[in-house]
């Protein structure tokens, strides 16, 4: 089976919800579980890309560490400080947190900038049991196991190559040889939509059906862009869009704000926090 292009056209057949009229709640409750002492910046990036991809409400849960700093960087945000270990991981009693945190979310973005620690299993398990629509990446992507019971919504899974070798216990060298056959055995692994990185990025349904995105910049391929992608799928998740249409919308507006980014800057050199400001005029569109 073959994949398709992904590309505007593409996209008229997987319209966007209609933005309703009313408060932030109206347009969406996002909760985003992300950031660490090492790296609290990719709280601030995703959290940025979801804001200017339309969601309405913003709750972030990071470290209590970084917590007060993330808040005075990110005034748009209701910031939780998660209990911590000494190095920053974060604790079992958290886990309780970020359910009770979870309930009330519409959408649900987790693992960016994430700490590795004893209890992302827990975590990813919680967040997969939860009503909201759930995009995973980075840390917790190495934490999922297959064969999990159907939920309401598809999850999405966010993986680089990396990530995806150890969702397939496999190695990289085979993803690189094949990443869209390795996407659709992620797919179907763990019944999830799963969006495969790389110069050509490839969006793969648990069924097989894929798409093809060959657009986007150079300059993509910098710290903190995988943040940015994350934000946005989960932006357009608390708008109320359906996860494959999120994926496929967040993809190409990841691309072409690299590509207006290019345009404006240089093919490369552009900074990944400057992305999520191209968001607006390429919806608008």
């Amino acid at each position: 089976m073959s994949d398709e292009p992904l590309t505007r056209a593409t996209l008229e057949h997987f319209p966007l919800p209609r933005l309703a009229d009313g408060d932030k709640e109206s347009k969406g409750r996002i909760l985003i579980l992300a950031g660490s002492r090492q790296v609290p910046g990719a709280a601030l990036l995703c959290a940025t890309a979801a804001m200017r991809a339309g969601a309405g409400k913003l709750q972030i849960a990071t470290g209590a560490s970084i917590a007060v700093q993330v808040g005075v960087a990110m005034p748009e945000a209701m910031v939780v400080g998660l209990d911590e270990h000494r190095e920053g991981q974060l604790v079992p009693r958290a886990v309780g947190e970020l359910e009770m945190l979870a309930a009330d979310a519409d959408a649900i973005v987790a693992g960016p900038g994430l700490a590795n620690g004893k209890v992302g299993a827990k975590i990813a398990d919680v967040l997969l049991q939860a009503d909201a629509a759930l995009a995973l990446d980075a840390a917790l992507l190495h934490e999922l196991k297959p064969g999990r019971e159907p939920r309401a919504s598809l999850p999405i899974l966010l993986p680089h190559a990396g990530e995806l070798s150890s969702l397939l216990d496999c190695s990289e060298a085979e993803v690189d040889r094949d990443s869209l056959g390795c996407g659709r055995r992620a797919a179907e692994r763990y019944g999830a939509l799963v969006l495969v990185k790389g110069v050509t990025s490839h969006v793969v349904t648990p069924g097989g059906r894929a798409w093809a995105y060959h657009g986007g910049a150079a300059g993509l391929g910098v710290s903190g862009s995988g943040d940015v992608l994350a934000g946005i799928v989960g932006g357009l998740l608390a708008r109320g869009a359906e996860p494959l249409t999120a994926l496929l919308w967040a993809v190409l507006l990841h691309g072409e704000a690299g590509e207006s980014l290019s345009r404006k800057i240089g093919a490369v050199g552009f900074l990944a926090r400057e992305l999520p400001g191209e968001l607006p005029a390429l919806l608008s569109r």
